[in-house]
């Protein structure tokens, strides 16, 4: 039977990171799978078109150029639906293609994550285990060309569509890197890459540290193997349960919605995560967790900023809404509609909003975000706000990590205070 999934999108449109490449600008939360056939059998039959007719007869007639007539239909149906909000959207078979990627975690490709940085096309990091870590690509290399063709920090998505592909193909990078006198040529052999949204690290006196960069099929795992590497910091060692963990979502711009709710059961016993309300039976449900904390109770404190949208509002609000955990940083962004992706003709979808979601206490963040319990300004302007930065060096990490042991703030919270007002003079 054709099905149409429900999804909430983070609407952080502007991120440039490539999953082998690609991140897509938009991140995806939720699929539930009900029946396509229900929006059709309820849809109301439009009257006339005589405005759109009028239009397009003139544009056939005497447009500079001839428009072929399937370009029509295409052309007016995005421009209706991206009139109706900005989550709404028709998605090409291409762009569905990509979000369906984006949603599972994996995709084929080499395996490289970039950003857009003083115009370069910038390595951010190779994933694990992909081709490109591998063959030897790092982090910091500039991307110059693509099966010799060049690339321009404009341009991002064809880049990264040229370094997708079959399974078993080759692709051909070339590389700038710092203190190589000429441009380095790897030759890479296309491959399944999973994206770890996911890591980890120890931190001192027992605490744990956990990032969630993005919320995939594949976060839930992620998270319970991260969780593991914390609690047995090597095989040979004894048992050790965490006195208390960070987890870290600031700039998570949302994913997959049973993604994010795993991951608010994952430290919640009882109770409801989150609820959505529309117009149909199918855009209205709820979400509850199930019995087992993966902390066992011990104390946790959430980093949010204005990048956390969508799911990590979903679990930064359940969590708080049930005194489960302390917020700790910069209001959210405030996305709290649901999309529902209506697979078309041709590979092609729809993706359209039906509902908004509230939190456990009856709460729509919607256009408001969240304030977290402890508000600290960012320590970084720009894209470098979202740099990869090691825990033991971020302010806010470590105040956090302060109110871990004590309650107390300590000299940390002070240097974010100080850094963020200075920043806004």
């Amino acid at each position: 039977m054709t099905v149409r999934s429900h999804i909430l999108l983070a609407a952080m449109a502007g991120i440039a990171l490539g999953y082998g490449l690609a991140r897509a600008p938009q991140w995806l939360a939720a699929p539930r799978a009900v029946p396509v056939d229900v929006a059709v059998a309820t849809a109301k039959p439009v009257a006339s078109h005589q405005l759109l007719d009028e239009v397009v007869g003139r544009i056939r007639r005497e447009y500079v150029q001839p428009v072929p007539d399937q370009a029509f239909d295409q052309a007016a149906v995005k421009g209706v639906v991206a009139n109706l909000d900005p989550h709404s959207a028709f998605l090409d078979a291409a762009e569905y293609d990509e979000m369906r990627a984006a949603t599972t975690g994996s995709y084929t490709g080499v395996g490289i994550e970039v950003s857009v940085q003083d115009g370069h096309v910038v390595v951010v990091t190779p994933i694990e285990g992909s081709p490109a870590a591998k063959a030897g690509v790092h982090a910091g290399d500039i991307v110059l060309a693509v099966n010799d063709q060049p690339v321009t920090a404009d341009r991002l998505d064809e880049t990264i569509g040229r370094m997708r592909g079959v399974t078993g193909t080759q692709v051909e990078l070339a590389i700038d890197r710092k203190g190589e006198p000429e441009p380095l040529r790897f030759t890479l052999e296309r491959g399944a890459v999973h994206v770890h949204s996911v890591r980890a690290q120890p931190l001192p006196g027992g605490f744990g540290y956990v990032r969630i960069t993005q919320f995939s099929d594949s976060t839930p795992g992620d998270l319970v193997q991260a969780l593991s590497t914390l609690v047995h910091p090597a095989p040979q060692s004894a048992f050790h349960p965490l006195r208390g963990l960070v987890l870290d979502l600031r700039g998570n711009p949302g994913g997959v919605l049973e993604s994010a709710v795993s991951i608010a059961d994952a430290f919640l016993d009882s109770g409801v995560i989150v609820r959505a309300d529309g117009r149909t039976p199918e855009s209205r449900f709820e979400m509850s967790a199930t019995p087992g904390d993966a902390l066992d109770g011990q104390p946790l404190v959430v980093l949010v900023d204005g990048g956390s949208a969508s799911g990590s509002e979903i679990v930064a609000g359940a969590l708080r809404d049930h005194g489960r955990a302390t917020l700790l940083g910069e209001r959210t962004f405030g996305k709290g509609s649901v999309q529902t992706v209506i697979p078309l003709r041709d590979g092609q979808a729809l993706k359209l909003t039906t509902s908004l979601y509230f939190t456990p206490a009856g709460t729509s963040i919607h256009e408001r975000g969240i304030e977290p319990d402890i508000a600290i300004g960012p320590t970084a302007a720009g894209p470098a706000r979202h740099a990869l930065v090691a825990p033991m060096q971020d302010a806010a990490v470590l105040t956090a990590l302060q109110y871990l042991k004590d309650r107390g703030l300590g000299t940390y919270y002070a240097a974010v205070k100080t850094t963020s007002a200075a920043q806004q003079r």
